[in-house]
């Protein structure tokens, strides 16, 4: 049966020593898709570094991994147990700088910390004290979880990613968005599919097109500040109204409808597809 769907994807961040915990989150995601998406016709994606990045010498390695994962991703589930990870020169560790961003960028985390006895002399000291610290930092941010054994935390997540995506406000927004334009993409009749963009898409799009195709990216001291149609958005300096606009740009960037011109990647041009596109959202 062919049905369309949101696709919300899950970014699963932690260090080495929870491999088995990962893959857990995993198999519950897709058995999570195998009972629920065709009735709520929203799918959920798994991403992590070790699936969704590639060799690419463009900077500092936690960087990208930011900017190619992380700030597309609209759910994390962060997991611990005796390290924290390696620092990145930013953050803590790689981890911790996934999470603080994309709780900063104001979508949501679920924190696990695994309470499974380990020998003592199995613990590297820095890394547990470190880890104690940035727990004491979770718990002033919001509510935690703990679990004792594998079992219980495949019983616990089951059960809390139902109500966190049944409850939590950004994902309930991002999904409801109903009111988006859409439109048939493709580059061949045999391959045409309905594509619907974000509110951010769109309007970068539709205003795009009425300006003669450019979107400005310009980096400034402050940050970046898109440029479209003799307007700058977003209009206030809240990362996660950026970070929304910024998902917007990648999102017609993954779709084909705008390409970006030089290096620096400050100025998009709508393409082909991208006019074909916005027309035949206007004239419906």
């Amino acid at each position: 049966m062919v049905y369309r769907a949101s696709v919300v994807s899950v970014m699963i961040a932690s260090p080495g020593d929870v491999g088995k915990e990962r893959g857990l989150v995993r198999n519950i995601i897709h058995e999570t898709n195998d009972l629920h998406a065709a009735n709520n016709q929203t799918v959920l994606l798994p991403v992590g570094w070790e699936t969704h990045t590639a060799p690419e010498l463009a900077g500092r390695a936690q960087e990208i991994i930011n900017k190619n994962i992380v700030d597309k991703c609209d759910l994390l589930v962060g997991i611990f147990w005796t390290r924290l990870g390696t620092p990145t020169g930013e953050a803590e560790s790689g981890t911790v700088e996934e999470i603080k961003r994309h709780v900063e960028a104001g979508k949501p985390a679920m924190i696990y910390f695994s309470a499974v006895p380990v020998a003592p002399e199995s613990l590297n000291p820095e890394q547990y004290s470190a880890l104690s610290a940035f727990k004491d930092w979770c718990k002033g941010q919001g509510l935690i979880e703990f679990y004792e054994d594998t079992t219980t935390f495949v019983e616990k997540f089951r059960r809390q990613l139902q109500i966190i995506l049944r409850d939590n406000v950004y994902l309930k927004d991002a999904l409801s968005q109903s009111d988006a334009p859409e439109w048939v993409g493709g580059d061949s009749e045999s391959s045409m599919r309905t594509v619907r963009l974000s509110k951010e898409a769109a309007t970068l799009l539709l205003e795009a097109v009425k300006s003669g195709g450019e979107i400005m990216n310009p980096s400034i001291l402050s940050g970046r500040h898109m440029q479209v149609n003799g307007k700058t958005d977003p209009e206030t300096n809240d990362r996660r109204t950026t970070a929304r606009w910024e998902a917007g740009l990648d999102e017609l960037e993954k779709f084909g409808l705008i390409i970006a011109r030089g290096y620096k990647r400050e100025i998009f041009e709508v393409t082909a597809k991208g006019f074909k596109a916005a027309d035949s959202a206007v004239e419906t």
